[in-house]
């Protein structure tokens, strides 16, 4: 079964010296593995056994389309009144352990590795049914409805059930493993893992529209973040607005990430 990186809790030793890699800036912030720790975490209403890391939440002037959470629930835990936001979609992705997630009464267990989308309105329970922790990513966004067009049903896959589409002309070596057809507009957000083989680039600088968030799965790169290279490693999180240059040289191993970014509909014009 494939392993994804998660925070790794608990306190640095006194001793540990302040050469962490943290960095919030105008464009882009990294929060690298070593900050998620205990004492950052959140506890949410109406879930029992739980706790999250808040990495990233809608702020005005920086990137303002989404949240993400690295929800961990503990043996027995999770809740029946998981979503707050009757206008909110949502994409959980497993890291690591096993959930059992109720849609409209039927239940999917999703184990490391599993997927779910959550269209606005949908009716969900999650509980932890194992004796062990599980961990997961919890992206929340509120949905962008359009005339004429269904908002998208709930679904379960997982990432090894879904086939690496590699990009043209790179020898299968940079390519996106995609839950959701590009094409399909009922979608104003798309939750996918790239990856990139060792040595494998992003050749240019994308500058675009999309804000981002990246979880590094696995593997280590030098990530470039609007003026900045940036070395990154398992765990690390790296939190972009709409506009900053990204490009990437993957390391020696495999290079993975956990990515968002908001599609599929015109910009907002003021308020």
């Amino acid at each position: 079964m494939a392993t994804y990186a998660s925070p790794p809790a608990g306190l640095p030793a006194q001793m540990t010296l302040h050469t962490g890699r943290a960095v919030f800036t105008e464009a882009y912030a990294l929060l690298p593995a070593g900050v998620m720790r205990d004492i950052v975490t959140s506890y949410l209403p109406h879930w029992r056994d739980t706790r999250a890391w808040i990495i990233a939440r809608p702020m005005t002037g920086f990137s303002e389309t989404f949240s993400q959470y690295i929800v961990e629930v503990a043996a027995g835990g999770g809740s029946e009144r998981p979503e707050p936001n009757p206008e909110a979609e949502g994409v959980l992705f497993v890291v690591e352990g096993s959930v059992t997630l109720t849609i409209s009464g039927e239940p999917h267990l999703l184990e490391t590795g599993g997927y779910a989308f959550l269209p606005p309105g949908c009716q969900w329970t999650l509980v932890n049914r194992s004796t062990e922790p599980a961990r997961f990513h919890w992206v929340r966004k509120r949905y962008e409805p359009v005339e004429g067009i269904d908002a998208p049903e709930a679904f379960v896959s997982s990432d090894q059930d879904t086939p690496i589409r590699w990009m043209p002309d790179t020898n299968e070596t940079w390519g996106t493993t995609r839950f959701v057809d590009p094409a399909d507009l009922r979608h104003d957000m798309h939750v996918n893992i790239v990856t990139l083989m060792p040595g494998a680039v992003i050749p240019f600088e994308e500058t675009h529209v999309m804000e981002h968030g990246l979880y590094v799965l696995e593997g280590k790169a030098v990530y470039r973040l609007n003026r900045d290279w940036v070395e990154v490693e398992p765990g690390d999180f790296m939190w972009l607005r709409a506009f900053c240059p990204q490009a990437c040289y993957a390391g020696p191993q495999r290079f993975r990430y956990l990515l968002y970014k908001d599609v599929n509909r015109h910009a907002r014009l003021g308020l």
